[in-house]
């Protein structure tokens, strides 16, 4: 563990001598050196660290642990840490974070190593939880240890430390699932919270059913019982708590539901109630119209956290593998698994009057983009002040950087106008990639990811179908929401390298991953009828 430490802080100290991958030692002998003047389509790459959208120096980011640690004044937020190449069994150590805004981070290395053999039934670890204790004045982390060697593939763990540096993992404590009647395969992702008796409440997700246990002290724990998750659907990474009036339990349903594999979440007035939703959840939905999805498929294993003020979510956004930007582009897991593990995003947790969830932007995230760049109109078609008119008129603009806040207004000229936001995308560009924000029906629209690109009938005849622009990418698009009342959409959107974040007036939160954003110049599109866009900017840091 030493070595890798090593090589971690050498990483560390590489990314910040590295301003940019798309450094004059990475240009082609035919690519723009112009970018100011040039729109051609440029292949950049990612830095080697993120700086916003947290990323390891070496390996990824896979489920985060975050929690609020009120001695320190800070958030904490722990994760797996995923190598390109695991042990066999001795894998996932946690490895954790500190911030106290959401939008700068500081890294703890590892926190939690793994057992060191693969007997030990925590061999490999699994989510969990932290929390302080002040009776005892120890932090506690309780953690899935995972081990297919094991009789219990996955049980409940922890560990102790007085100052969150030195942990003392306790090996005579243990949760076993068939100790309760649960499964022995999966029984992980242990969550802890004080529920309306003022006691301790830890849920453990298992087969299609929480387990719920108790505890005064944080030490000693009995069971209460269960209840269900939603139909045949395994729901990972549970995560209770408490908003002004509300209850509610933030989920991954993803396990055995590809199709799905979505943050989302359940609400009720009442702990008890909160457990009951899944009982009849047609009826239980949240009434957000959009059965309480959270984000698209590019932002996974969510929890939350709060300072008391203000809760904030973290999950990861996918990293994707190709040979090309458009490759990696479309190996979004449709039909399947998206890759494990990537970058750390945050979002705001904005409750609604009626109680019901979006996530918005993060302030500090915000505070940072303070560099306002030039927006320059660089070609376009059916475009004149301000207002695009016709299908696939389009205006193109000036080229970004490996991080842009991109803030814009776009008003339609009727409740059916079809508009999008492209990026990757140059004047000579055969295929690029939009959010497409569709009308599915008059009252309601969804983010929609394609790959668009300039084909035409005679194209279908004369050229390889393999050149065509895919179109509609299956797997990753958003989720419904409602066409605002007077057809005005503030879109803000975040990008750290690949990893982007788009807002639309704080009811809808849209996270992808899309290679190729730096350096290369981006557009707004209109889809038939007439959009009118304004107060375009674009901030950097």
């Amino acid at each position: 563990m030493k070595r890798i430490m090593i090589l971690s802080t050498f990483a560390l100290m590489l990314s910040a001598s590295v301003l940019t991958a798309c450094s004059d030692d990475n240009y082609g002998p035919d690519a723009p050196k112009d970018w100011a003047g040039t729109t051609a389509f440029f292949n950049s790459s990612d830095e080697q660290g993120f700086q916003t959208y947290y990323n390891p120096a070496i390996g990824r980011c896979g489920d985060p642990m975050p929690f609020y640690d009120q001695k320190a004044g800070e958030f904490k937020v722990l994760y797996l840490q995923e190598y390109e190449v695991n042990n066999p069994y001795n894998y996932h150590p946690i490895w954790g974070i500190s911030t106290k805004d959401g939008a700068n981070y500081v890294s703890l290395g590892e926190v939690l190593p793994t057992g060191t053999s693969s007997t030990e039934q925590d061999a490999a670890l699994g989510t969990g939880c932290a929390i302080y204790n002040e009776q005892d004045g120890l932090y506690y982390i309780y953690y899935t240890g995972h081990n297919p060697n094991c009789a219990n593939v996955e049980a409940v763990m922890r560990a102790t430390s007085p100052d969150f540096k030195t942990w003392t993992k306790d090996n005579v404590w243990m949760l076993k699932g068939d100790d309760y009647g649960y499964s022995t395969t999966d029984f992980r992702d242990p969550q802890i919270f004080t529920a309306e008796d003022g006691l301790y409440h830890m849920v453990i997700a298992s087969n299609l059913k929480f387990a719920e246990f108790k505890s005064s002290d944080l030490k000693t724990w009995e069971h209460v019982g269960d209840f269900p998750m939603i139909w045949d659907r395994m729901c990972e990474c549970p995560d209770i708590f408490k908003m002004g009036n509300y209850w509610y339990l933030i989920y991954s349903e993803g396990y055995k539901t590809s199709w799905s594999r979505k943050v989302k979440y359940m609400m009720a007035t009442s702990f008890e109630g909160l457990k009951d939703c899944f009982r009849d959840p047609g009826a239980n939905w949240p009434k957000d119209g959009h059965e309480g999805v959270l984000d698209s498929r590019a932002f996974y294993a969510g929890k939350t956290a709060s300072n008391g003020t203000d809760r904030y979510i973290w999950g990861w956004c996918p990293y994707r593998k190709g040979a090309t930007i458009h490759e990696k582009n479309l190996d979004v897991g449709a039909g399947s698994e998206p890759n494990w593990s990537g970058a750390l995003v945050c979002h705001r947790i904005v409750q609604h009057e009626d109680g019901t969830l979006t996530l918005g932007e993060v302030p500090a995230i915000k505070s940072k983009y303070t560099k306002e760049q030039p927006v320059n109109v660089m070609e376009s078609n059916g475009y004149a002040d301000g207002v695009l008119s016709g299908n696939d008129a389009y205006v193109l603009y000036n080229r970004l950087d490996a991080h842009n806040h991109i803030s814009l207004t776009v008003k339609t000229s009727n409740n059916w106008d079809k508009f999008g936001i492209s990026l990757v995308r140059g004047s000579d560009s055969k295929k690029y990639y939009t959010m497409v924000v569709n009308p599915e029906w008059e009252d309601g629209r969804k983010v929609n990811f394609e790959q668009e690109g300039p084909w035409s009938e005679d194209d279908d005849k004369n050229k390889d179908a393999s050149e065509k622009p895919k179109g509609f990418v299956e797997g990753i698009d958003g989720y419904n929401f409602a066409r605002p009342a007077d057809n005005t959409y503030k879109i803000d959107i975040y990008t750290d390298n690949s990893v982007m974040v788009m807002y639309i007036n704080d009811v809808c939160a849209y996270t992808n991953r899309i290679y190729g954003i730096q350096k290369n110049c981006w557009s707004v599109n209109n889809y038939g009828g007439s959009i009118t866009v304004s107060d375009v900017k674009v901030f950097q840091y």
